[in-house]
């Protein structure tokens, strides 16, 4: 029996994705919870001074928003994969504005006590995005619906 693949599809893509899919969805889910548990001081370092909102609330609801996508990164049906994959970049794009406020307003938090670490970790933020994107097919999805 002779097996068929796309140019673009390699022996193993498919393990890879779905290892890479399932361990980005537990790293969400755990952080969420150090979201609501353990982690909390940490995350409220994160939020920038220039959210009009209570810092609690946002680390309690960002925390909630991280359960739900890494819970649905590992359960979701295939069909809806590249939408929650898409859904997760967003989320990592929308939280990259507490990132750099970090850096910029030299907030310590997750052992980020010098200007030269919470520099280095700003290009991670891209690493999430394109990991979220390339797991859940998203990046191959959207590529497809362009043609």
């Amino acid at each position: 029996m002779t097996t068929h693949r796309t140019p673009t599809t390699r022996a193993g893509d498919g393990l890879a994705r779905t290892i890479g899919r399932v361990a980005l969805g537990g790293f969400l889910a755990f952080a969420g919870t150090g979201h609501l548990t353990f982690a909390r001081k940490e995350f409220v370092a994160q939020v920038p001074s220039w959210v009009p909102l209570d810092t609690d609330l946002v680390v309690v609801g960002s925390g909630l928003v991280e359960i739900a996508l890494g819970t649905a990164l590992v359960v979701a049906p295939r069909r809806y994969r590249p939408w929650v994959g898409a859904a997760a970049a967003a989320f990592f794009v929308a939280v990259f504005p507490g990132n750099v406020a970090q850096y910029v307003e030299r907030n310590d938090g997750f052992g980020l006590d010098t200007d030269a670490k919470r520099l280095a970790r700003l290009p991670f933020q891209g690493v999430l995005v394109l990991w979220a994107l390339w797991s859940t097919g998203a990046w191959r999805a959207w590529r497809q619906r362009r043609r």
